[in-house]
């Protein structure tokens, strides 16, 4: 299967930063990101109902006439956190679409309205008694909704399941998850509903200074190397889920297709006191998601609420004209061909990785992969891109690396609930893939943050991702037990000796004991300072 000729090195100096700490500028475009599209934009992060955290779209080997479609929003959802348990947004317009011809404008999409009623408005409880039918009464708040496509309703009242509360309000889970699978009409099927968490990664180490745990001990502040810790653990999402016929997506004989999801609200909210907020006018996008990661790693902190608001038809105007200074400066699309996450992986850990522009990244991000996934006469754009026609990998094979593991059906073509979106971009990024043979190499091409499934077992039939966790279960290990006596004594005092400077090898940064000093920190940011000014100065002499 060829992928892409080469990447033609550039010549000139080549500045390979092996030391120190990546810059209060650089780490600071990534401040506001958290996992694969969770929380990622300033104004998305204040509206968990509208972000958009998850997008995958595939060929299931159950079901391979159809393309299975997953967007999830309202991530790190606490299983326990009631009385009012989460939901869909009665005041927000789901979507997701589909470029069937590559021309970076939707030609099928699938809409998703939803309402919600109170059965007894006397009560506070959300379940009044065990729900053993979504169309029990003791549902107290259910949830209802319509299916569009390309404007036209073609399902409509449909119920979600309830939130997985505990055993006496929903003593049969999955009863009621599999009640909630509703057919459409041509074969498809739609759910709409609470589930795992099933993306997998630790972003709790990632956003602490672009740590990876298994390589603690290589980053410029370095720390004992470690077990990654998956940050999603325990934590619930809300699912759309939506499988239908290949030939309700295609058009003629290109197969590959591009998908997106959004999310918009109406561009007016009035707050009236002591009732329902009311929304009028137009319609406005305020979530987007195609790949996952970009508006996350690859989008600048000042760009990050734009990017949510764009079609991709913009994209290829619009993405010329960012950068991100002094970083991510280089190539037509400065933020996808001299990307940020590059050079942190360059300052972080001393791994060379290939020069902008990278090419690679345009294919992998933009375009699509030529005779993997990229349509004829693609216009770039970024969305997630399924070649439908590629055979799918059975379950029980499916390795999380996906194409980098020499399985055509998985991500970036497409992307499979399994798939290990952090592992695989952390590689393409720093080289470690076929389109640059020169870069991949270890450590390039093992680079990992740990992390290597979910907490949870993806399920081998529609809607695939796993049972949500249950609010009564304690499933969170951080949770501890606080019943028994108040404790009598003071709480112990940390240890104030000085414990011996050690100095780690190479040319690491020295710690103190297993913590950086301020002095430490402080001669790393001169340090990455110095360097970014020496890159500045190479780059003008290019």
């Amino acid at each position: 299967m060829r992928l892409m000729p080469p990447i033609s090195r550039l010549s000139g100096p080549r500045l390979v930063l092996a030391v120190g700490l990546s810059g209060v500028l650089a780490l600071g475009l990534l401040a506001s990101a958290d996992g694969s599209s969770h929380r990622e934009a300033p104004m998305i992060a204040e509206d968990p109902v509208a972000d958009n955290t998850d997008l995958y779209a595939y060929v299931a080997p159950d079901e391979p006439d159809m393309v299975t479609l997953i967007a999830n929003w309202n991530g790190f959802q606490e299983p326990g956190g009631g009385p009012n348990y989460f939901k869909f947004g009665d005041d927000v317009l789901y979507e997701i679409k589909i470029d069937s011809n590559g021309d970076a404008v939707e030609d099928v999409t699938y809409g998703f309205r939803f309402s919600t009623t109170t059965v007894d408005p006397n009560s506070f409880l959300y379940a009044t008694g065990p729900i053993t039918s979504i169309e029990d009464d003791t549902w107290n708040r259910p949830q209802r909704y319509t299916v569009t496509r390309n404007g036209t309703a073609i399902a409509s009242s449909l119920l979600t399941p309830p939130a997985n509360v505990g055993p006496r309000s929903t003593p049969d889970y999955e009863s009621l998850a599999a009640e909630a699978i509703h057919g459409l009409p041509g074969g498809g099927q739609v759910f709409a509903g609470q589930r795992d968490e099933g993306f997998y990664a630790d972003i709790a180490s990632i956003f602490d200074l672009g740590g990876l745990r298994p390589l603690n001990s290589a980053h410029a502040i370095p720390l004992p190397d470690a077990d990654g810790i998956d940050t999603f653990a325990g934590y619930n999402v809300q699912s759309i889920a939506l499988q239908v016929p290949k030939s309700d997506l295609v058009e003629g004989d290109e197969p590959v297709i591009g998908v997106w999801a959004t999310s918009s609200r109406m561009a007016t909210r009035t707050l009236n006191a002591g009732a329902a907020s009311s929304f009028s006018g137009d319609w406005v996008q305020v979530s987007r998601l195609g790949n996952p990661l970009i508006n996350e790693v690859v989008v600048p902190l000042k760009a990050k609420d734009a990017f949510n608001s764009l079609e991709p038809v913009q994209d290829a105007d619009v993405f010329p004209t960012l950068s991100a200074p002094p970083l991510s400066t280089e190539g037509d699309i400065p933020l996808v061909t001299d990307p940020i996450l590059a050079e942190l992986v360059e300052a972080l850990y001393g791994v060379e990785v290939p020069p902008a522009p990278r090419a690679d990244l345009v294919s992998i991000y933009l375009t699509g992969i030529a005779d993997v996934n990229q349509p004829e006469g693609v216009r770039p754009a970024e969305m997630l891109r399924l070649n439908t026609s590629v055979a799918p990998t059975a379950f029980g094979e499916q390795d999380r690396l996906g194409l980098l593991a020499g399985q055509a059906d998985g991500f970036p073509n497409g992307r499979r609930v399994g798939d290990d979106v952090i592992d695989i971009s952390l590689r393409a990024v720093a080289g470690g893939t076929p389109f640059t043979p020169d870069f991949n190499v270890a450590p390039n091409n093992a680079l990992t943050d740990g992390v290597n499934r979910n907490d949870r077992s993806y399920l081998t039939s529609f809607p695939y991702l796993a049972t949500p966790h249950q609010g009564y279960d304690l499933n969170n290990p951080a949770r501890v037990t606080t019943a028994g006596p108040a404790p009598t004594t003071p709480m112990a005092q940390p240890d104030t000796t000085t414990p011996p400077t050690t100095q780690p090898a190479g040319n690491q940064l020295p710690v103190t004991g297993w913590g950086p000093t301020l002095t430490s920190f402080l001669a790393a940011g001169a340090m990455i300072a110095s360097v970014l000014g020496a890159r500045r100065l190479v780059r003008s002499r290019e």
